[in-house]
């Protein structure tokens, strides 16, 4: 079953690529906008030689990881604390609550206001966007944890610190990484559009300068790049996730 998985992933997308390549060959569809696969591919490799794309890439990647790792950790931090502190949850639960609703590129202005056009706007705001999303699913598996392994960690009398390392980490992982997972997405997307606003030398202000000189190679070589990210980054989630996560339900139906 795994193989023919495999076989129906890489066979879908390089359908869709023949189809797109005889469409732009054949003069079915406007080169000028939806230029061949194998002139965007060229493209890429131009650029990857040039350096372009792979210091755009850097510049992108390393924005994206710093605000990653501080939002999903002090997300985590503050969703495990409200879900076990009920008094902390009941003051902080409906703040933070309104605050996930306002669009995260919404307070890039301010942050401008307040550093200037440096990286930490980027960051701030893509920590932002992963603090959520680490919060949300912290509070939720926090508190849907089985009463009986609560109960079984009163009946045998453990520590607070024991608890949380024995029943509560062990019950919340897989909930983190599947959060972790969603959280990297949107990272991807806001770094993206935070480059288009602010410019400078990522992925996203590469996507942008080449949309306004209309080079459409250039500006899908961008975008096949931005998805790539994403891909690699979320596989490479799943896979720690299997490592660390060996008693997931997730992880034990793949070995079956």
């Amino acid at each position: 079953m795994s193989r023919q998985n495999t076989v129906l992933a890489i066979a879908t997308p390089v359908f869709f690529l023949v189809l797109w390549e005889l469409a732009a060959l054949l003069g079915l569809i406007d080169t000028r906008f939806f230029p061949a696969p194998s002139s965007i591919a060229r493209t890429g490799v131009n650029l990857v030689q040039d350096g372009v794309l792979l210091e755009s890439l850097a510049v992108t990647l390393r924005t994206l990881m710093v605000g990653l790792i501080v939002g999903n950790v002090i997300g985590t931090v503050v969703g495990v604390s409200m879900g076990l502190i009920r008094p902390l949850r009941a003051s902080l639960d409906p703040l933070l609550s309104g605050l996930y609703t306002v669009p995260k590129l919404a307070i890039l202005p301010l942050l401008l206001l307040m550093l200037g056009l440096g990286e930490m706007p980027r960051v701030i705001v893509v920590a932002i966007g992963s603090f959520f999303i680490a919060w949300i699913s912290m509070i939720e598996a926090t508190m849907g944890i089985a009463h009986g392994y609560l109960e079984t960690a009163e009946s045998l009398e453990l520590t607070r610190s024991q608890r949380l390392r024995l029943v509560i980490f062990p019950a919340v992982l897989p909930e983190y990484f599947v959060g972790l997972r969603i959280a990297v997405g949107n990272a991807v997307l806001l770094i993206v559009g935070v480059e288009f606003v602010m410019g400078g030398s990522g992925i996203g202000s590469m996507i942008w300068n080449s949309w306004q000189i209309f080079a459409t190679e250039r500006m899908y070589a961008g975008i096949v790049c931005v998805g790539l990210l994403g891909y690699v980054l979320t596989k490479l989630v799943k896979m720690i996730a299997r490592v660390a996560v060996p008693w997931s339900p997730k992880s034990t139906s793949r070995r079956r």
